[in-house]
């Protein structure tokens, strides 16, 4: 089995973490996975939503798009349809469960952090490296307000890190590139903490049933995934004291 750009099955693509891509929001980064980019914000508000209001909990919820040049056909802005397409709706929908699972709300205080998650480019994988970096973003932003004395302690329970993995050409691989993807008999995502619990595992053949011991194979190759994001994302943390 070969993959496209020559990696073993087992093999993520280059990531890299560029912390304050963004000088205005309170946690920045530019996430790239291979060649996947996706800018993540963090934007601190002193607001939760009305079902929170007086409860003393905080909220942090998710927003994902793509550019309409990140893929190799240009895809219309969301804003030319007066909605958010289902796509982008189930993926910012995710990267909010994934981020509140680490997340002490009562620590936070009533307040709301948005993460905003913009694609520049897509080759596969988006919204992991949405989830991977918008983590990222939102320590930077928690860790502000720590600093600033806004909050008492780190609202931030664990790390939480996403990767694809999937069989191709009857093998499972981790961290498809779109190629793969877009062949793949089976798509997964694993999302997982830190310390190897997952939060959520996505999973379909799309080819043909997938059987127990690929399903295993697959889990394996994405914890290992997930723990090498993770030691990307603690580079920048410890950078930050």
């Amino acid at each position: 089995m070969n993959r496209p750009d020559g990696r073993k099955p087992g093999e993520m693509r280059r990531v890299k973490i560029t912390p304050d891509y963004i000088i205005h929001p309170e946690g920045s980064v530019l996430i790239e996975m291979g060649n996947t980019k996706v800018i993540c914000n963090a934007t601190v508000e002193d607001k939760v939503p009305p079902f929170l209001m007086g409860k003393g909990l905080g909220w942090v919820t998710a927003e994902y798009s793509m550019l309409p040049r990140a893929t190799n056909t240009r895809s219309p802005r969301d804003i030319s349809k007066l909605k958010l397409n289902g796509r982008s709706a189930e993926i910012q929908r995710l990267i909010g469960r994934s981020l509140r699972a680490v997340v002490d709300r009562e620590a936070l205080g009533e307040r709301q952090i948005v993460v905003d998650c913009d694609v520049i480019q897509a080759d596969g994988g988006t919204r992991c490296a949405s989830i991977t970096g918008g983590y990222v973003a939102l320590w930077l932003a928690c860790k502000r307000l720590l600093d600033e004395g806004k909050i008492e302690r780190m609202p931030l329970t664990d790390q939480v890190a996403a990767v694809s993995v999937g069989v191709y050409q009857d093998e499972p691989v981790l961290d498809l590139c779109y190629e793969e993807d877009s062949h793949a008999i089976v798509d997964s995502n694993v999302i997982m903490t830190g310390a190897g619990a997952f939060v959520e595992v996505q999973g379909t053949g799309e080819g043909r049933p997938f059987t127990d011991a690929e399903l295993r194979k697959l889990l394996s190759l994405g914890k290992k995934g997930v723990m090498q994001l993770c030691r990307a994302q603690r580079k920048i943390m410890e950078a930050r004291g």
